[in-house]
């Protein structure tokens, strides 16, 4: 394909979707392009409807495996919808999560397996992965703390609810996915401010889309 795809990671709370939107356009004025910017669960029509069932408070009694196919199901039908057509095309696409988060959330700290989620992935995306990965690190305890002051501006979901120590274990994993892939996953400190992650975010892809 002869786009390339890009995707933000990070923990709950670590800003991405507010990187993500003051980002866009810095891009697009430097590239003079359109992108792409999508996100998962969701992404499509079918995706985002996945996306409710997975997300909704109110299916607290969801199995485990039952979320991660969830999770692999509607990447699929994105995957298919969205992002395998703009890549084809030659765009650029942004998207707010990807295999990576279900690695953490779902093979660590759901306890599943990262070899096991990570093969119903594969057979998902077809071995599709991202060109660079951008992840936004930032301590469990601050993020929450951010998910709780901004609950009126943002969909408080299933996975906000879980306790520090789940959220914490999700940093660890992301943690050790950067340690072990450090070609394409590079740290940004989300802990600044957004103007300073959105700088540095945007100084790493100008670099990487210039090569």
């Amino acid at each position: 394909m002869k786009g390339t795809f890009i995707t933000i990671e990070g923990p709950d709370g670590s800003g991405k979707t507010s990187v993500i939107q003051a980002l866009l356009p810095k891009l697009e004025k430097a590239l003079n392009q359109k992108i792409i910017a999508t996100r998962e669960p969701g992404g499509s029509r079918i995706a985002e409807e996945i996306r409710e069932l997975i997300l909704n408070p109110e299916n607290t009694e969801m199995d485990v495996r039952t979320e991660a196919l969830l999770y692999a199901a509607g990447r699929r039908q994105h995957l298919i919808e969205k992002v395998i057509p703009a890549l084809t095309d030659g765009k650029i696409v942004i998207c707010d999560r990807f295999v990576d988060s279900s690695l953490a959330y779902q093979g660590v700290a759901r306890g599943i397996g990262v070899e096991q989620v990570a093969a119903i992935n594969q057979f998902a995306t077809e071995n599709i992965s991202p060109n660079v990965t951008l992840y936004l690190d930032i301590e469990a305890a601050t993020g929450l703390e951010r998910i709780h002051k901004n609950k009126s501006n943002r969909q408080y979901d299933r996975l906000d609810q879980e306790n520090l120590t789940f959220h914490e274990t999700v940093r660890s994993a992301y943690l050790e996915l950067v340690e072990n892939n450090q070609e394409r996953m590079i740290l940004i400190d989300a802990s600044q401010d957004l103007e300073k992650v959105v700088q540095d975010c945007y100084a790493i892809l100008l670099k990487r889309l210039a090569r």
